[in-house]
């Protein structure tokens, strides 16, 4: 059995193939360069398979922002509360964790208990606790994005709630003479207080983070002053992807 595993992200667009329980091919493209270059639409998306280099495909799953464009005559769309989940179970074997999931514009918390869902909490109305507010910072600092992570000791204190005037108050720091590495772990820092109201419902031992933000040290630095274990998946940008595949084996 082949299953094919594709999210629709609003930067990226990720794709995973599953073969009997076993993740055996995995690739991604910018979103815009997917639905131009291997797209087409008929009433509906279409997504051309043979030009992703996949076949002998039996099921079909998606998820994420597009996920009821694609053909629905082959896909299935689940949406991504549930795909993240069942990739966090996948990569981990855990069925009760706390599931956060930083992408590039939204943030997911999920609380999983005996490998069910009892509470969740979504913020998709502020860039500044998403990924594209790292990226906006980073590119402020013109620094790596990888390699502004490295740096948690010291954070400047980054006040402003809004992204937008964020990056003016960072500004400001660095016309300040502020050292470099402060800088860094303040921006790590500011989106972990941003995040910190949103996660105070969510009690747990183990805490999975995917997404992106995942391969942020920093960030996760800072998270295990509130979970005993903080666990980094294999693929945490491939997560909502392998889960589409997990379904599929599992359940369909």
């Amino acid at each position: 059995m082949r299953t094919l595993g594709i999210d629709l992200g609003s930067r990226e667009v990720k794709i995973a193939v599953m073969e009997d329980g076993r993740i055996v091919n995995k690739s991604k493209v910018s979103t815009m360069t997917f639905y131009r270059e291997y797209c087409s639409f008929d009433g509906k998306i279409l997504v051309d398979l043979n030009k992703l280099e996949i076949d002998k495909i039996d099921k079909a799953i998606s998820t994420g922002y597009g996920r009821n464009n694609t053909d629905l005559r082959m896909f299935k769309a689940i949406n991504e509360i549930k795909a993240h989940v069942y990739g966090g179970i996948y990569q981990t074997g855990l069925k009760d964790f706390i599931l956060l999931d930083i992408g590039g514009q939204d943030v997911k918390v999920v609380k999983v208990e005996k490998g069910i869902i009892t509470d969740l909490d979504l913020n998709e109305k502020c860039a500044a606790s998403c990924g594209r507010y790292l990226e906006n910072m980073a590119n402020v600092l013109e620094i790596p994005l990888n390699s502004m992570s490295d740096y948690y000791d010291n954070p400047v204190e980054l006040n402003s709630t809004c992204a937008v005037f964020s990056e003016s108050e960072l500004i400001g720091k660095i016309a300040e003479g502020i050292d470099i590495k402060r800088l860094c772990a303040g921006v790590s820092y500011s989106l972990y207080k941003r995040l910190k109201p949103l996660m105070s419902n969510f009690n747990g031992k183990d805490l999975i983070v995917t997404g992106g933000v995942a391969t942020n040290k920093a960030v996760k630095h800072y998270l295990e002053r509130d979970y005993e274990n903080i666990i980094s998946v294999e693929e945490p940008q491939f997560n909502g992807a392998i889960g589409c595949c997990y379904y599929g084996e599992s359940f369909l």
